[in-house]
């Protein structure tokens, strides 16, 4: 007899404990294995103990070998199966390894045969913990939001059907799921009797699986099943977002989908013909109930239990287990990166140096492919067209502009170091007031967070603060003696970058000029003036003309640490530099005479040109959910996945940050030596 018992998945001792197992799978996974060793196990072949696990997939055909092995020795029997949070593609569809697991020594949560881990929880859990709960109902939220589920290869543009129909969900044929639960062919075409008929009149939709859609395992509905009633019957296998699909129906039926829980997430009572953990429990209409299920719960115990204390989570980045939330961002992040990638990118205005780094954040899908040729030579496809922002041109209408993010690197671009993030910007870009950007619409969208929104950014913000990161993590700088008094920081900038071009306008649009507004304002002030590190480097426009700094400032603050400064003023003034961004997440004044993307939201002394799209006045939590959260793309420099913004802090915390090889360094150098020559004869 096996015997299912609490899972106790350390030895007396503490050590990882054996688990055996009968099955090649487990040898080739390897984030399986890894995930299963950091739970407290450790993967054997051999044959167990009575003290020993045995661990089998599911209720996959080769488990039978495993159950063999328990049921000979009398060793507990532990199921594994993907948790409810998979990947981008499903596992047949070149998915990749799960973000995490469920191990579960009492069954499996698809089987009614007996009370699985899941169902203990359910039924015996008090799911009464607030802070709980409210974790469950953000993470729902999160997940709606970004249009995340099991498997993540839907397009998020792709039209759901006119609403108001009747939603049918298929299955694989011969799944676990509907086999266990007493399912078949004849459930499925009862399930869509009941639907016509309890519905008369209304639309049916057929959901089809991804699996089915692809090819890769046949369903139980077809074209045959439309042609019983074509009028009102349509089968939907295009890649619509199940909570898009969601929203439009309405009512849902379902046999064990896991669809199904996520309709009662989105407020559906699913009418359910299977078994599956999600019924019994007061939340679905169910044809063939479990009488031992008699508990009422409510969506949000429901999700605590399915998604918070049933699964093991990993995170492929930092190689440790994980909660939900952090699990949800990577899932983000990866979806985000494929959703965006997947027809591919045609690149232009791209510096040579530059291209690596591109293809390797844009590339997984299709390799990027560089272009130099002017606009009517250039090769039409199905790509999306992508330019440098700062060198888009005629002929870039349609493309989207990159440029480097707010958290970049452990140097200067000018210094070819590769970026850690990258923005991607549809509707202009970031530093240009003239047009609207895509960040000014995620600033206005976040004027009011949800309390886990605003718990994320707000712990971000203490981060970066305590970490002491920054855009380019210059450390180690000398700083200058510092008189006291009101000290008042002035950042330089490159003269001819361009947010400066784009976002500035006379008489303030040189550092000159801004070192000369801020000693007029503040005659006696402590005023500190910073040049930009590309500046004192040799490498970009923006030096002051001689004994001009000594003049107007009290003290220069050659190559000290910005952040540094920022510990030692009470304000700042700025055109449109990043440092001001910095300032107020450091609890520093600022004002600005450009138009930075950060002012004009009521968060800054704004004395620049007139902002008049920026109505919202966001919070800085708010503020910081867009520019750092939401709008940059992340690349995690040791494994290279797609990540979310925490993880990048974290390597720029640990100085780990991508490298560029000997030619981009020896290449780096003659930008430098070029630069300095081209000084001397400007």
């Amino acid at each position: 007899m096996i015997r299912r018992r609490a899972d106790t998945n350390r030895a007396a001792d503490g050590a990882p404990r054996p688990l055996y197992h009968a099955s090649g799978g487990f040898l080739t996974q390897r984030r399986v294995r890894r995930i299963l060793e950091l739970a407290g196990y450790r993967l054997r072949v051999g044959w167990p103990g009575i003290d020993d696990m045995v661990a089998v997939w599911g209720h996959a055909p080769r488990a039978a070998r495993g159950e063999f092995m328990a049921r000979r020795s009398g060793a507990e029997l532990l199921r594994i199966e993907d948790a409810f949070l998979r990947s981008v593609h499903p596992g047949r569809l070149r998915g990749g390894p799960p973000l995490g697991l469920v191990l579960d020594g009492s069954g499996m949560h698809y089987d009614p045969r007996q009370p699985s881990g899941l169902e203990r929880i359910l039924a015996e859990h008090p799911l009464d913990d607030s802070a709980l709960l409210a974790r469950a109902r953000a993470a729902m939220a999160r997940l709606r939001e970004a249009d995340l589920s099991k498997y993540n290869a839907h397009d998020p543009a792709q039209e759901p059907p006119p609403p108001g129909y009747v939603l049918v969900i298929d299955q694989t044929r011969d799944d676990a799921a509907v086999r266990l639960s007493g399912a078949g062919a004849n459930t499925f075409a009862e399930m869509l009797t009941f639907a016509r008929t309890d519905n008369p009149g209304a639309r049916i939709v057929i959901k089809t699986h991804p699996e089915t859609a692809r090819g890769a395992r046949p369903g139980y509905y077809g074209a045959r099943d439309v042609a019983t009633d074509p009028a009102r019957i349509t089968l939907c296998d295009a890649p619509v977002s199940p909570h898009a699909l969601l929203e439009g129906a309405v009512a849902v039926y379902t046999v064990s989908s896991h669809m199904g829980f996520e309709a009662i997430m989105a407020g559906h009572r699913p009418h359910v013909f299977g078994q599956p953990f999600y019924a019994g429990w007061g939340l679905s209409q169910d044809a063939t109930p479990l009488p031992r299920r008699q508990r009422r719960l409510t969506r949000a115990q429901m999700f605590a239990a399915a998604m918070i204390l049933y699964p093991v989570w990993y995170d492929p980045c930092r190689d440790r287990l994980c909660s939900l939330e952090e699990a949800i961002s990577q899932l983000a992040a990866e979806t985000r990166a494929w959703r965006e990638d997947r027809f591919g990118w045609r690149a232009r205005g791209m510096r040579l140096w530059k291209r690596g780094a591109l293809d390797r954040f844009f590339g997984s899908v299709r390799a990027v492919r560089f272009e130099s040729a002017p606009p009517h030579k250039r090769i039409r496809d199905d790509r999306r067209a992508m330019v440098w922002a700062g060198r888009a041109g005629p002929g870039d209408d349609d493309a989207v502009r990159v440029e480097d993010g707010f958290l970049r690197s452990g140097g200067l671009g000018a210094d070819l170091v590769a970026p850690l993030s990258l923005v991607c910007d549809d509707l202009g870009i970031y530093y240009d007031p003239g047009r609207e950007s895509r960040l000014e619409r995620l600033i206005a969208a976040r004027a009011a967070l949800r309390p886990d929104q605003a718990a994320r950014s707000e712990a971000l913000i203490a981060t970066l603060r305590r970490d002491g990161v920054s855009k380019y993590n210059l450390r180690g700088g000398a700083m200058p003696p510092l008189p006291e008094g009101r000290r008042i920081l002035v950042a330089g900038q490159v003269e001819d970058d361009a947010s400066i071009l784009a976002g500035t306008t006379p008489p303030v649009t040189t550092n000159l000029a801004l070192l000369r507004a801020a000693r007029t304002a503040n005659p006696d002030a402590v005023i500190v003036y910073k040049p930009h590190p590309d500046v004192e480097a040799g490498l970009r426009r923006g030096t002051l003309p001689p004994g001009a700094a000594e003049d107007l400032a009290d003290a220069v603050a050659h190559h000290a640490d910005p952040v540094a400064l920022l510990a030692e003023v009470q304000e700042l003034w700025t055109m449109t530099s990043l440092l001001g961004f910095e300032a107020l997440l450091r609890g520093v004044d600022v004002v600005t005479l450009g138009a930075p993307f950060y002012a004009g939201w009521g968060l800054t002394d704004h004395r620049g040109p007139a902002l008049p799209r920026r109505q919202a006045r966001p919070a800085l939590s708010g503020l910081v959910h867009a520019a750092l959260i939401d709008y940059p793309r992340y690349m995690d420099p040791i494994t290279g996945l797609p990540c979310p913004v925490e993880v990048v802090v974290e390597r720029l915390r640990d100085r780990v940050h991508a490298r560029g090889g000997v030619a981009i360094r020896a290449l780096a150098k003659a930008q430098g030596l070029l630069a300095s020559q081209a000084h001397l004869w400007r």
